[in-house]
């Protein structure tokens, strides 16, 4: 397996495809940072399910597949879809979450009709416009990855030119408007930045799954830091490995496709980083949940000798009558009792108990 791994990496083709999907997973972690913090996590799905009109319309226009044209009208979908979105919510009583299900349901529903419209009119296998769904990455070529690579590099320069404006549009958008920064202008080019990391991973990921690409590698990055640039360098690290390790998956896995493993890939390394965190993960949390018990039930047990000195009565105490007053399991009443004992708070009875 690891030879045919090796001779794979050695075909062009592998090696464009890897390139690619690393690029997007960087770019998508980066950005999906803002997404997430900005509680926009739909916004990025939106985005992927209004592609799929704007992909075919293009191709109408277009004749044949071209990925520039595709992206331009991905793009330009993307964008209606999201003015509608503030029109819906500007001007009616739907709520966010409500009018970004509408706009999802329309505009998917809208491509699927596009999509079958040219498969039924004939070159609609050969425009490989089924690919733009759950993706393909096998199809893409040195132009692809050169255009995706164009487009990750300008989305990441721009994130790291505009990285104070972004942060203080997250976190406190009132002082960002009080001292002078347009926050219309940056609304809309974060708004920007998302429909281009969509529009770039719809060959690869697909428009069903690239939302999970956005967020996934965000939310596993949350884990790891509080602090908003350790997260993004987190998330697209995280995205980046995701997407190496889908494809090395899809070389050695016959049959699979790369986004559908880019995104297990990803998963995997949220459930690492869910559980194993330090701060945030549940096994920190669960070890500082045990310290915790231990050290209430040493207070606790403690408590009960306490009452017994405190009243003049310097009986022996048994196990018993600790446990029924403290309610501590056994094993955490052992565990107080030999702390106490070793801090000499205590002494053992006359049969040792």
């Amino acid at each position: 397996m690891f030879e045919e791994l090796l001779l794979q990496l050695q075909n062009p083709n592998t090696q464009w495809v890897l390139i690619g999907t690393m690029l997007l997973g960087i770019a998508s972690g980066v950005v999906g940072s803002f997404t997430l913090l900005r509680k926009q996590s739909l916004i990025g799905d939106a985005m992927a399910h209004s592609a799929l009109p704007g992909v075919c319309i293009a191709y109408l226009l277009y004749g044949s597949k071209s990925l520039l044209w595709f992206l331009i009208g991905a793009i330009i979908a993307g964008l209606i879809s999201s003015f509608f979105i503030q029109v819906i919510i500007n001007h009616s009583r739907i709520k966010e979450d409500s009018a970004l299900g509408i706009i999802i349901s329309v505009f998917f529903g809208f491509g699927i009709v596009l999509l079958t419209y040219i498969q039924h009119n004939g070159a609609g296998n050969q425009s490989g416009l089924d690919d733009f769904i759950f993706g393909q990455a096998a199809s893409m070529i040195a132009a692809d990855v050169q255009l995706i690579t164009i487009i990750a590099i300008i989305l990441l320069a721009i994130t790291a030119v505009f990285y104070k404006e972004f942060k203080l549009l997250t976190f406190d958008p009132q002082f960002a408007k009080g001292i002078g920064i347009p926050a219309k202008f940056f609304n809309g080019l974060l708004l920007l930045l998302i429909v281009c990391s969509v529009v770039i991973g719809l060959q690869t990921v697909g428009v069903v799954l690239m939302a999970a690409m956005l967020i996934t590698p965000a939310i596993s990055a949350r884990y790891w830091t509080e602090k908003l640039s350790s997260m993004i360098i987190i998330s697209g690290f995280i995205g980046g490995i995701s997407g190496v390790f889908g494809t090395l998956l899809s070389t050695i896995m016959e049959g699979m496709a790369t986004g559908p493993l880019i995104i297990i890939a990803a998963t995997i390394l949220f459930i690492i980083s869910l559980i194993f965190a330090p701060k945030r993960g549940l096994l920190a949390k669960a070890i500082k949940q045990l310290h915790l018990r231990k050290r209430t039930a040493v207070e606790q047990i403690f408590l009960s000798f306490y009452d017994v000195a405190e009243g003049g009565n310097l009986r022996e105490i048994t196990e018993e009558e600790v446990l029924l007053k403290r309610k501590v399991t056994p094993s955490l009443y052992q565990h107080a009792k030999n702390v106490l004992e070793k801090k000499e708070y205590i002494k053992p009875s006359s049969n040792g108990k």
